[in-house]
């Protein structure tokens, strides 16, 4: 039987209540055709040993991403997460802490809050960094409003080069408020003129680096004609290590930087939690979303931490909110930052070193092999290759052969006309044998 709390007389009274008819009058603004006709094909209930047993079978049918040698990439990357990184964050006092309201009891979380600020700050060689965002597509949205709001514009231009998911999320979040979104066309091999769209009704100015098909951009004339204008530029990565490598967005003027940060002390997990790095030029600070923890001393002159910044909209002053994010990712943040510690600066240079190294094998060896081109004059760890067959379908026979070969292009952006163009990402976690195997198995799947 199903738990039905309610009667029927219970849920008369509360349509009368509201003033509809009945309850598919509540859905009457969904699309008709998103609407299920009739409840959905599941098994009966069952017991919670049956129930293991049948997701077992299905899980199995699953191909792992460390089984397998793995160059899928496009915003969510595989790299070696050290053991110390998970047996920190499950301790108790990190696992069930939730958002700092009271300092004078959660300084241990207003101190790490804080450290990752130090090191997002860093990072992208940027003034100030807030205590997260949900993820890199969200912070993205929100940049773009946090630009409108310094401009008193509501237009923003959106490179050819930005993930098509993060292209989506600002469209979404645009939409709802009326504001415009020239999106340019996909730019595989960055050659797009994106100084041409930027005039004096621009907000903000999207660009990503290294971009969505792997290339590195020079924003620093995106910048200064953005500038000329009276807009901002807003720099996007999807994979933070690039930073130990490539010159960060601040050296080259950027306004607001934002990106994911997955790729240190977080694992693929799915698709998520991740978690949002957000920084800006110090004068657009009480425009962030997020909050953001402050270093201060206490009547003894102690050291401590406190929430400096909190423009969240289930704070007091709801009206003046700069966004309505509710939390930080606060476990995955604690997660980079533990990883960033533990590299340091050296190290992530020595990531950033060997992940590019890697990917340069991967893209030579590919090079070779009859009915591949390699698109990028650039890039760090991650490449477009454009293939004599479909990419989807290759991706799929190279599955069959035990490669997890990497993310077609027109599963990004479908009916875009990227339908020949594979992005591979070549991390750390890759050895000279899974190079040597994927170049085998293309060489006979495009044969």
């Amino acid at each position: 039987m199903r738990y039905l709390p309610l009667t029927e007389t219970d849920r008369e009274d509360m349509l009368a209540r509201i003033g509809v008819p009945d309850v598919d009058a509540l859905f009457s603004d969904v699309p008709n055709g998103k609407l299920l006709r009739e409840p959905l094909d599941l098994p009966r209930a069952k017991g919670e040993l049956e129930v293991e047993r049948i997701l077992g079978k299905l899980s199995a049918k699953n191909t792992a991403a460390g089984a397998v040698p793995f160059f899928v990439g496009a915003g969510a990357y595989k790299h070696h997460v050290p053991a110390t990184v998970d047996h920190l964050i499950q301790r108790s006092e990190f696992l069930t802490s939730y958002t700092p309201y009271q300092p004078e009891i959660a300084q241990g979380t207003l101190q790490y809050l804080f450290e990752f600020q130090t090191q997002v700050a860093a990072l992208t060689g940027m003034e100030v960094a807030n205590a997260s965002m949900y993820d890199g597509s969200t912070g993205t949205a929100e940049a773009v409003l946090m630009a409108h709001r310094v401009t008193r514009r509501r237009k923003a231009v959106l490179s050819g080069g930005l993930h098509p998911h993060y292209t989506q999320v600002v469209e979404t979040l645009s939409e709802m408020a009326s504001d415009e979104v020239v999106a340019l066309k996909p730019d595989v091999r960055a050659t797009e003129d994106i100084l041409a769209a930027i005039d004096d009704s621009v907000s903000c100015v999207v660009v990503q680096s290294p971009d969505v098909f792997g290339n590195l951009r020079d924003l620093r004339p995106i910048a200064d004609k953005a500038h000329a204008h009276g807009a901002l530029l807003i720099a996007v990565f999807t994979e933070v290590v690039s930073l130990g490598a490539v010159t960060p967005p601040g050296a080259q003027d950027a306004d607001i930087v934002v990106g994911e940060g997955q790729s240190i002390g977080n694992a693929l997990n799915f698709g998520g939690p991740y978690v949002g790095l957000f920084a800006a030029k110090s004068k657009y600070i009480r425009q962030m979303p997020g909050r953001l923890c402050g270093e201060t001393v206490d009547a003894d002159g102690r050291r401590g931490f406190v929430l400096t910044l909190s423009t969240r909209e289930q704070h007091i002053r709801r009206d003046k909110a700069t966004s309505n994010i509710c939390t930080n990712s606060g476990l995955c943040v604690l997660a980079f930052t533990i990883h960033m510690t533990l590299l340091g600066q050296a190290g992530l240079t020595r990531l950033a070193e060997v992940n590019h190294a890697n990917a340069v094998k991967l893209a030579d060896a590919l090079a070779g092999v009859k009915g591949v081109e390699v698109v990028n004059e650039s890039f760090f760890n991650e490449f477009t290759l454009k293939l004599s067959k479909p990419a989807a379908e290759v991706v799929e026979a190279m599955a069959a052969k035990g490669i997890l070969a990497g993310v077609p292009a027109s599963r990004l952006k479908p009916g875009a006309g990227l339908d020949d163009l594979l992005i591979v990402a070549n991390t750390e976690v890759n050895t000279d044998e899974d190079r040597a195997a994927f170049a085998r198995a293309l060489t006979e799947v495009l044969a």
